[in-house]
């Protein structure tokens, strides 16, 4: 029989030595981590929803305000009222303001924005904003992950189903598990040299996004003036961007207003006129407008649009209603501060002395419901969760009810 074999304690000696060296390596790479870098505490109970408003209330009243300047405007995630500064996002009881739940990181926060009922936060890493972290609206318990290319700056834009991050050099669009389905221009480390575009290295000035499309106004060095083209947001091929038309659109500046199936609105500030393409990029209609300055609190400029019965497009200086099949104004609200929302069967648009109440069939102005903003006289975005109004005022976050 084989005798049995004896440890020495030289051999003793190695294997503590081994296990203490991987017990170091271990704790050395936790420390460098994410996960140590991290604070999740979800939601104890599932947020309830609140049901929405039959009327618009007789006066409104604030009830509670957070700062949160990583949104652009109010975000409401199922039934959360979410905000996000530093590298912290939380959900709130919309009538109380009571943190619900709570996620942050060790990173600063480019943006937060809401869709499937998800929140998604994004946080940037010293050259993009890499990290992208999607939360369920009611507990905060996290959803698909993705580290992405998105640049510093990137607002996300809604086509009712994708999301896409934009970006000066670079966009990419993301489906409901947070898969890339398409990603245009340059990214920092392309797979391809030109990416399977016909243009590579051209700056994108505006995009836009609806119907599973991405319109994006191209500023090409070697061409004379800008150019439209609008892209499908799931190709058959992520690598590979399918075209739908590209047209020129002359020198003057333009932004994206608005993008369906079949047409895609672009505004021209400097002249205050809108042209309406169709699939082909011919141009089906135009239209004055006055406009005040874009949106640029972002890498590129977006207008300020939010859907209703119709599409309701701030310009800067007035509020128009959209038909959504034309994308030429139904009706105009002039001399506001911000998009319209639908509330309580009616639309709400905010303007200097408080909140303009409107008929959604015309856009008479019914009544004013005063708010006192405190001083504060720039942009104001509004939007909803049940009966309490959310107004976004530059960092802030303010809520009103009526009850």
């Amino acid at each position: 029989m084989v005798p049995p074999e004896r440890r020495t304690r030289t051999d003793l000696t190695v294997a503590v030595l081994i296990v203490l060296a991987v017990l170091a390596a271990a704790t050395a790479l936790w420390w460098r981590s994410d996960a140590r870098a991290t604070d999740s505490a979800p939601a104890q109970q599932p947020l309830a929803e609140s049901p929405a408003p039959s009327e618009v209330p007789d006066r409104l009243r604030e009830v509670w305000r957070e700062p949160s300047p990583a949104t652009p405007h109010p975000v409401v995630a199922g039934p959360a009222v979410v905000t996000g500064a530093g590298g912290d996002v939380t959900g709130h009881d919309a009538e109380s303001g009571r943190p619900a739940w709570h996620y942050s990181r060790d990173l600063p926060l480019c943006t937060v924005d809401e869709q499937w009922d998800r929140v998604i936060a994004v946080h940037g890493k010293t050259r993009n904003c890499s990290e992208v972290t999607s939360l369920r609206g009611d507990t905060g318990v996290r959803a698909p992950q993705r580290n992405s290319d998105a640049e510093p700056g990137t607002r996300l834009l809604s086509d009712g189903d994708a999301l896409t991050a934009t970006g000066v050099r670079s966009f990419e669009t993301w489906r409901s598990d947070l898969v890339r389905t398409q990603q245009y221009g340059l990214p920092p480390a392309p797979k391809n040299p030109d990416n399977n575009m016909n243009r590579p290295g051209c700056p994108f000035e505006s995009l836009g996004s609806g119907d599973e499309q991405i319109a994006v106004v191209e500023n090409c060095p070697r061409e004379q003036g800008l150019r439209l083209t609008t892209i499908k947001a799931e190709p058959e091929d992520e690598e590979s961007p399918e075209e739908v038309f590209s047209v020129g659109i002359g020198e003057a500046p333009a932004t994206v207003v608005s993008v369906t199936e079949d047409r895609v609105a672009v505004a021209f500030r400097d002249r205050g006129e809108v042209l309406v393409h169709d699939s082909s990029g011919a141009v089906q209609d135009r239209y004055p407008v006055r406009t005040g300055p874009p949106d640029d609190s972002g890498n590129v400029d977006l207008e300020r649009v939010q859907r209703g019965s119709l599409d309701y497009w701030f310009t800067g200086a007035d509020v128009l209603a959209l038909d959504p099949v034309t994308l030429t104004p139904a009706w105009r609200a002039p001399d506001v501060l911000g998009p319209a929302t639908d509330f309580g069967g009616r639309v709400l648009v905010p303007v200097p002395d408080g909140i303009a109440v409107l008929d959604p069939d015309t856009g008479a102005r019914e009544r004013v419901l005063p708010v006192d903003r405190q001083g504060h006289d720039g942009p104001v975005s509004l939007d909803s969760a049940g009966g309490v109004l959310l107004e976004q005022r530059g960092d802030e976050l303010v809520a009103l009810s009526g009850s």
